[in-house]
């Protein structure tokens, strides 16, 4: 892992995009970042070869960090944290930051997979349920000729054994992606890339839960006034009331108590002092 002076070396790089600050929100750092920028730090990633990952985060992430030091770690020392949710958004603009726009993981996943294609970047996809990841790959590039993606592996429900983990590490040293796309939902994405990033080899991982399933057709995708109103989760509780409704009805309660604690000042929340783990590649 680089130190914070190698990490410092590589922001002023010459023509090095602006990072934008992090919104604290319960303890987990946001950044106060739209889908553009973030494609913009990307392309400086890659071409940098700068390797990390990417937590696209909500309402659901921050809450599961409030109980699991790990996963709040991981969040915070992530290449990038994005606002994937409403909620994070108004925060972020309560707090001043009015450049912060809504980073939802489905649309960041097409924005720059389009770019990419005049980038030439390569994707490799891991996740999803038994097909998902193949179904993911056809639709992809159907949709947006010219991609390249150049591999796909499903894992189990349970972390890899030994000789699933090397037949990972070979596929992906074999095909040498730029992104890895990770769809395992959060908590579990977000270990695995922390886990992984100094096994594959690779640039970026990017933890985008629920995209496999909303671009294969599997899950259906909220209207776009649902979206700007805050109320996605309504239109995923009623397609998957079984898996959400404990982790809606709990968490977006108690998150909406938290946060006013904290923008009133009656509550406070310290972001660790943790290094981005962004790590100087010799891809």
């Amino acid at each position: 892992m680089p130190s914070q002076a190698q990490l410092d070396v590589l922001s002023q790089a010459p023509n090095a995009p602006v990072q934008p600050s992090r919104v604290n929100i319960l303890g987990v750092g946001v950044h106060a970042i739209s889908i553009p920028k973030t494609v913009e730090l990307i392309d400086h990633a890659i071409a940098n070869h700068q390797r990390g990952y990417i937590c696209v985060t909500g309402v659901h992430g921050i809450m599961e960090a409030q109980h699991d030091v790990g996963l709040c770690r991981i969040l915070n020392r992530s290449f990038i944290t994005t606002p994937d949710g409403m909620p994070t958004v108004w925060i972020g603009r309560l707090t001043g930051h009015s450049a912060i726009r809504r980073v939802y993981g489905p649309e960041l996943m097409e924005e720059l997979c389009h770019h990419s294609v005049k980038k030439g970047y390569r994707h490799f996809l891991f996740g999803g349920r038994p097909g998902v990841a193949q179904e993911l790959s056809l639709a992809l590039t159907e949709k947006i000729p010219g991609l390249d993606i150049v591999g796909t592996f499903t894992p189990p429900f349970r972390p890899l054994n030994a000789v699933e983990e090397s037949d990972l590490v070979a596929k992906v040293a074999q095909t040498r992606p730029h992104i890895i796309w990770v769809g395992i939902s959060t908590p579990k994405q977000e270990r695995f890339m922390a886990e992984y990033l100094g096994k594959l080899e690779m640039t970026l991982m990017i933890g985008v839960g629920a995209a496999f399933d909303i671009h294969t057709g599997h899950i259906k995708d909220a209207p776009s006034w649902m979206k700007k109103a805050g109320l996605q989760w309504v239109h995923r509780l009623a397609q998957e009331p079984g898996r959400l409704t404990r982790r809606y009805l709990q968490n977006n309660p108690r998150f909406v108590y938290r946060a006013m604690l904290q923008l009133v000042g009656v509550r406070h929340y310290d972001i660790p002092n943790v290094e981005s783990v962004p790590a100087g590649s010799d891809r």
